[in-house]
This record gives C-alpha cells, structure tokens and sequence, in this order.
C-alpha cells in the first residue's frame, strides 16, 4: 500500500487531490485506481531520480560533443528539461528523429516540423514514449528557429536516457552534421 503522513490539514489536501474536493477519504474503494495512485506514490521518487540522472548525462553529453547546454550538467537545477543549443535547422530535426528511433513505442515514426498553436514557427516534437506529452517521459523538441535549440527532458529510467542521447548524436554524426 501506499501511505501520506503529516499535519492532518496536509494529508486532507492530498487525499482531495487524489479524488475530489469534499471526498478524500470517504468515498471508499474506486476499483482499479487505488492500486495505480498508490504505485504511482510508490514509483514517483526512483522515476524522477532516474530523470535528474539523465538530465545532468545529456547535459555533459551535449556538452562533450560542443553543444551549448542549459542548464550545465554541474549547474543547479530547478527541473527536468536541458537545452542545448545545436544552432542548425536540419541538425535540429536529425537530433529528433534519433531520439525518436529509441522509443519504446512508436520507432518507426518519423516526426516532421509543423505548425503548432501558440509558436509563430514550425516545431519538431519527438518522444516514442508510452502516455503521449508525458513530461517524465523521454522526448526532445524544439521550435525551428534561430538558435535551433533543442528541448530534451524526462526519462523513466536511466538506461533508456543513455540510448535516447546516443540515438540522437549517432543520428547526427551519421547525416554529417556531427564530426
């Protein structure tokens, strides 16, 4: 099971968090959500230990290979997400569609910029992840506009970062846009 401890007002907040204002505790079993909240509670702190790991690996990664990253893998962070600036519109793509490639669902898409509300640009999202704009998720994108930068987060486990990272430079050493 999973348990919420603290200030009695806290553990009201979470528990109408977790169902509805008003509910908490009292509206009594819900089947199959139980089970996923309290694997989710469960899971949440490796899951987003695994996602700052691969955060401060691509940074110093990106970084190896000449890239301009933000934050660096050394600096303080305050989230998930690293930029790095690749400076090159066709870099830019390669680099999605490598990290693409090491998805574990969805490989074999190939994503493509497009128009997407609230950019004034075309925007090229890459991310063959399990639940579809799940931030704890690997993905990479970016906007196609000068500086070309490119926007990696998430990663449920480490493992899978190193691939997505590797995926996305061998892409770019293989196109030429990377010596």
């Amino acid at each position: 099971g999973g348990y919420v401890v603290g200030k009695r007002e806290l553990v009201k907040q979470c528990a109408y968090r977790l169902t509805a204002p008003g509910l908490d505790k009292s509206c009594g079993p819900s089947m199959f959500s139980n089970r996923l909240t309290a694997q989710g509670l469960f899971y949440s702190p490796k899951v987003v230990g695994e996602a700052l790991k691969g955060a401060v690996y691509t940074s110093r990664m990106m970084e190896k290979f000449g890239f301009e990253v933000k934050p660096k893998f050394d600096e303080k962070r305050s989230d998930i997400v690293t930029a790095a600036i690749l400076r090159d519109k066709d870099a830019l793509i390669c680099f999605c569609k490598g990290i693409q490639e090491a998805g574990p669902v969805d490989s074999h898409v190939q994503p493509e910029p497009s128009a997407m509300p609230g950019y004034d640009c075309q925007v090229i999202m890459a991310g063959g992840s399990f639940i579809q704009g799940s931030s704890i998720e690997l993905s990479a994108d970016g906007p196609l506009r000068e500086p070309y930068t490119v926007y990696i987060q998430g990663g449920l486990n480490f493992a899978h970062v190193k691939l997505g990272i590797m995926s996305g430079l061998q892409a770019l050493i293989e196109s030429g846009k990377l010596a």
